[in-house]
């Protein structure tokens, strides 16, 4: 496909978008199941455009002084691809498969967009007016530049999973993709984000992933995964395992020995846990599905450690799913809220007298964060807030350097945020809460 196709079609998912409320990925998927002549390249071509254009909207609105999908993937190519406006203009007009001539109006936004400089702060930060007391709550005066980085391009980190490798062996084999370590854990490494149009590295077709040897994984997620501390040999259930990915990190971090629980409260992704496991060599997994109603009453307050990673808004998440912060409402907010406290209920009774609950989201707002853990312990006595810090560094998998950086992101609390500005790494939050013995 020429640039002028390439284009029309980037206009025409962010059109399906836009009318049909759907999610950036089902609308690529939709236009790339009908558009069979389009190859690999084009592909990851288009899904890059709407991506940066959904990253940037309000911002790119705002400067091309429209909202409509055609401007808004003109002015991302302008100003977030850096495309000079004679580069622009050649690919609309070229017949017949651009998307049609730019207006005069449109060339002069092209020439001399509007500043940001006195834009309010959701738009220069690309969010919605309604989130910006959440942020303020939790990042002050610094949300705009927070929310900023949550909308630039992310890199891809990689576990390396030593059920089947090393570190050693790993980076050999992700060297042709530029792989290098991501830094804080162990095993974590890191592929840089890839340019506007460029295709992302394939990792999962390298022979090395089909065997089992990394999976990919922020660095945020590693980190949560490890606040479970020292696991090996412990009894350890995953309440709200969804697609596996952080049940595989405990499962590495196990070694294989004592017993992994998977759970979710939705049967359908335990399936992918299954198959995931299988590949990387997973041999002290059991996968309790919610189908059989007697999954897991034989674990109540048996477990060592159970870990939750509640479902929630995913607002830490943006600059991998930007079309999720258009598509948030405050309703959808208040029912994950709800969600969180129910599941951190429900996974209480499953912990020993002396053992842990650990909670994570990948969100940013403190309402799905330390509201719900300070809620949580005035309703139960029987658990205390921990050091999250001390946990990890129990693990194993982070180095004095990975521990004096993640000093600096602790809360009074002993609580854990990470977000892409402070951190390098997707929002996550992490609290490790004892129950007394």
């Amino acid at each position: 496909m020429r640039d002028a196709g390439r284009v029309a079609a980037a206009i025409q998912v962010l059109e399906d978008i836009e009318q049909h409320h759907r999610p950036a990925r089902l609308a690529l998927k939709a236009w790339g199941d009908a558009s069979r002549y389009a190859g690999a390249k084009d592909r990851a071509w288009v899904s890059g455009l709407v991506l940066d254009a959904l990253r940037h909207r309000r911002s790119l609105a705002w400067r091309a002084g429209a909202e409509s999908p055609r401007v808004i993937a003109m002015a991302a190519l302008r100003l977030a691809w850096a495309w000079t406006p004679d580069q622009v203009a050649a690919a609309f007009g070229e017949a017949p498969h651009g998307p049609g001539a730019l207006s005069d109006a449109e060339a002069l936004v092209l020439a001399e967009p509007q500043p940001l400089e006195d834009a309010p702060n959701p738009v220069r930060g690309d969010y919605p007016n309604w989130l910006d007391p959440h942020l303020a709550r939790s990042f002050g005066d610094k949300r705009v530049a927070e929310a900023m980085a949550l909308a630039a391009r992310a890199p891809v980190d990689l576990r390396v999973n030593t059920l089947k490798t090393d570190v050693g062996r790993a980076l050999k084999a992700l060297a042709p993709l530029g792989a290098g370590p991501a830094g804080v854990m162990a095993n974590a490494l890191r592929l840089p984000a890839p340019a506007p149009a460029a295709r992302s590295a394939p990792v999962e077709a390298t022979p090395e992933f089909q065997k089992g040897w990394f999976e990919v994984q922020d660095l945020g997620s590693q980190i949560a995964a490890a606040a479970a501390g020292e696991v090996k040999g412990r009894q350890v259930l995953d309440f709200c395992a969804g697609g596996g990915g952080k049940t595989l990190a405990l499962a590495a971090a196990m070694s294989n020995s004592g017993q992994l629980y998977a759970y979710d409260a939705d049967a359908r992704p335990l399936a992918e846990t299954v198959k995931r496991a299988q590949r990387a060599g997973v041999r002290n997994l059991q996968v309790r599905s919610p189908l059989r109603p007697d999954a897991l009453p034989d674990l109540a307050e048996r477990m060592d450690v159970v870990f939750v990673d509640a479902p929630c808004s995913g607002s830490g998440t943006w600059r991998r799913h930007p079309d999720a912060k258009w598509r948030l409402r405050p309703g959808q907010l208040e029912r994950r809220m709800a969600e969180q406290d129910g599941v951190l209920a429900e996974a209480a009774a499953y912990v020993k007298p002396g053992g842990r609950l650990v909670y994570v989201t990948c969100s940013v707002f403190a309402e799905e964060n330390e509201d719900r853990v300070a809620a949580f312990l005035a309703a139960d006595p029987r658990f205390a807030a921990s050091a999250a810090p001390a946990q990890i560094s129990a693990s194993g998998l982070a180095d004095e350097a990975g521990m004096a950086a993640l000093a600096g992101q602790a809360t009074a609390e002993g609580f854990i945020r990470l977000s892409p500005r402070s951190f390098g790494a997707d929002g996550f939050f992490v609290a490790v809460l004892e129950r007394a013995p």
